[in-house]
């Protein structure tokens, strides 16, 4: 995880711009960024953001 930021909004534009671009889940995403996918949805939480699996992205 060191790639990732631990700013939670950074890691939102971060996490939404690699699930748009190059990322069909966030499943895939934090596999290859080797990173649990309860880290990201709870960083994320905190600042009101939760993912949309049928947007593949966090809103």
């Amino acid at each position: 995880m060191s790639q990732i930021p631990n700013d939670p909004v950074l890691l939102l534009s971060v996490v939404n711009t690699a699930l748009r671009d190059r990322y069909p889940t966030l499943e895939r995403f934090c596999a290859a960024n080797m990173v649990a996918e309860e880290d990201i949805i709870e960083k994320l939480k905190t600042i009101d953001y939760t993912y949309d699996p049928d947007e593949n992205q966090f809103i």
